[in-house]
């Protein structure tokens, strides 16, 4: 945990940001939050603060726990952290873990709320990044989850698995559909947390596609229409008179469980992990192999171009040798660096259209060439290197 980071670290690039999502943060809390940094920015829905020496004195997990709704902390050695909070209404613990478990993604009951983590690291060190605007990407995958949506805490089990936190034995939980088809959010998430792309692809292949998850207006109103009054009732005051934020999603999701959007739950494969990870490799050799024979193509390509472009240049320089050999005399008695490169260009032509003719004199010439200027030490040394 970022809390234990050792101390040569502190002089490195740590950010930490918080989000308050279902309620803003009162008054008492925003001082609270001030006694532990005077330097962060602090509003009622959030605390971003980074550091380059120092270290954070708050716990995320306590933070978490009292005030808000998602974390995000990184690190430029390759830490990755992210934390949302959801209540159980709409998101059963068991549900999670069914996918959670492990150091990669686990969850944790506190004070009525279920704190899921997603923890990534990336031994060989990551790149120096601003953590500026990361969780804005990231934060619609909260209200994903609140609708009922898992394909999340099938990325965070992916990440176990990746991570080799699960046995090959084990069996694949619930793969929930549209695992092809994520949002923009989640294709976030999966960038964040560096699942791997062939995995996940794999993964992916027998995923059910995304049911419309819109809400006829006709069909609700109908399963409203069978409620009991006095549930109706219960509803109403919850969104109006308590302004209950939770209320509307928990709504929604029983809604999606009960009505239409029944069939769209999560289908139980019967692969495991040992055939997830072996199906993945499979491809990821494929994958490497037409990557290969692209940048070969590619690469033929650019030199069958590069020669014609070159063989077109030597036929516009046919008849001009007398002159380009005036030329170099002239720039080499310069004794400047950019002379001595643009005479090179010239000695490199005049020797390609040598080699097209039978007894040419261009090995003479560039002998006499060295012998007249002996003494300019750093002409000499281009020649040599360009093997000539």
């Amino acid at each position: 945990m970022p809390s234990n980071l050792e101390s040569e670290r502190m002089s490195e690039y740590q950010y930490y940001e918080f989000q308050a999502i279902d309620r803003p943060l009162t008054a008492a809390e925003m001082s609270e939050l001030r006694s532990v940094s005077t330097r962060a920015r602090i509003t009622p829905t959030s605390f971003v603060n980074d550091y380059a020496w120092g270290d954070f004195k708050g716990r995320p997990e306590v933070w978490m726990e009292r005030y808000f709704d998602a974390f995000l902390y990184l690190a430029n050695w390759g830490t990755h952290l992210l934390k949302l909070r959801l209540p159980p209404r709409l998101l059963n613990p068991a549900t999670a873990l069914t996918y959670f478990g492990s150091d990669s993604a686990f969850v944790n009951v506190k004070s009525g709320q279920v704190i899921l983590s997603f923890a990534s690291d990336d031994e060989d060190g990551g790149e120096w990044v601003d953590g500026e605007g990361q969780l804005s990407s990231l934060i619609s995958v909260r209200a994903e989850l609140a609708r009922g949506d898992l394909r999340a805490l099938y990325l965070g089990w992916l990440l176990r698995v990746q991570a080799g936190e699960i046995d090959d034995q084990e069996p694949e939980p619930p793969l929930p559909p549209g695992l092809g088809q994520l949002s923009a959010s989640l294709d976030s998430l999966a960038e964040f947390l560096r699942i791997d792309g062939d995995l996940l692809h794999v993964a992916a292949k027998a995923s059910a596609p995304l049911s419309d998850l819109g809400l006829d207006r006709d069909e609700f109103l109908a399963w409203v229409g069978g409620l009991a009054s006095a549930e109706k009732d219960e509803w109403i005051t919850r969104v109006v008179i308590d302004s209950d934020p939770v209320a509307v999603a928990e709504l929604r999701q029983r809604f999606l469980k009960q009505g239409s959007a029944a069939g769209a739950v999560p289908l139980t494969t019967g692969r495991t992990v040992g055939q997830l990870r072996k199906a993945a490799e499979v491809l990821a050799k494929q994958r490497r192999r037409i990557e290969a024979e692209k940048r070969a193509e590619e690469k033929t390509r650019r030199e069958r171009e590069a020669a014609i472009a070159r063989e077109q240049h030597l036929n516009a320089l046919v008849g001009r040798e007398a002159s380009l050999w005036a030329a170099i005399n002239t720039l080499v008695a310069t004794t400047q660096a950019a002379g001595y490169d643009q005479a090179l260009r010239h000695l490199l032509d005049l020797r390609d259209l040598d080699a097209r003719s039978i007894g040419g004199d261009f090995r003479l010439r560039i002998e006499a060439l060295r012998q007249a200027n002996t003494r300019k030490q750093a002409f000499i040394k281009r020649l040599d290197k360009a093997g000539l």
